[in-house]
């Protein structure tokens, strides 16, 4: 089976960049996949993005040198197994809030006896290698996304779950919760202690940490914090970015800073 370059690069304590797309292309996501992230994520939630779209940008980021990872709009097992057997080397699921949610999440990326993944890898099988049954449960990488207050109370036994390889700050969703604003760089002292809190956390389950970011530098700055898998914003804001950039050296202004939040 293919093997998954992000746990190795987790294992040798290398940082992870990871791409985010939330418009529904497989040329775009083609694209990404050669901008040198080591991961690229193609978004079910809030992204424009259904299973057929899905399906062909996953085929697109397998033509590139980038990990395909998805996340699910749910913790819903049906989605979860059908975007591995799609071919998702590993899923980010959201709004994760107990041990019990986690243990469902998990439970769906692995085939028996560790989990209760149904057998039928259909696509997988072509990227990954007809070893992949044997060996799935080893290479597919599972983040459980940390959003919610209840999240933040029962993030020990959530990092405590077999076969669970880490978490994934949503920081506008967690933001919002624990300080009424949704803010992805937000300096809120509550939001502050979270994020640390997560990372400590982490180090002492030995267990990827992860967040989304609105830039380059926000992910530069994470990554110096501690933090093992970045994503320097998504399709739309590096697209909005790059256009107000574009528009403003022409008319010989400067780019305003303003444009679509991180989710």
């Amino acid at each position: 089976m293919r093997k998954n370059p992000l746990k190795a690069a987790f294992r040798e304590q290398q940082p992870i960049i990871n791409g985010w797309l939330a418009i529904p292309s497989g040329y775009s996501a083609e694209i990404a996949g050669h901008q040198g992230y080591d991961s690229v994520t193609v978004d079910m939630q809030h992204g424009m993005i259904d299973f057929a779209s899905a399906l062909s940008m996953l085929q697109a980021i397998s033509a590139t040198p980038a990990t395909p990872l998805a996340r699910v709009n749910t913790n819903d097992p049906a989605q979860i197994m059908r975007l591995l057997d799609a071919g998702a080397w590993g899923i980010i699921c959201p709004m994760i809030s107990t041990a019990g949610q986690a243990q469902q999440f998990v439970s769906a990326c692995r085939y028996p006896p560790l989990g209760n993944r149904s057998f039928g890898p259909a696509r997988a099988l072509l990227y990954g290698g007809k070893d992949y049954p044997q060996y799935a449960n080893e290479e597919i990488l599972t983040l459980a996304m940390i959003e919610t207050r209840e999240g933040l109370d029962n993030l020990d036994a959530i990092l405590d779950t077999n076969g669970l390889d880490g978490v994934f700050i949503g920081p506008n969703d967690l933001s919002l919760t624990l300080t009424g604003s949704a803010s992805a760089e937000s300096q809120h002292p509550e939001m502050l202690a979270a994020v640390e809190r997560v990372l400590d956390r982490c180090r002492a389950h030995n267990k990827l940490a992860g967040i989304f970011c609105t830039s380059g530098q926000a992910a530069a700055n994470r990554l110096a914090q501690g933090f093992h898998f970045v994503t320097p914003a998504n399709d739309v804001m590096q697209l909005g970015s790059a256009a107000r950039t574009a528009i403003a050296a022409a008319r010989g202004e400067t780019a305003p800073a303003t444009g679509t939040s991180g989710y």
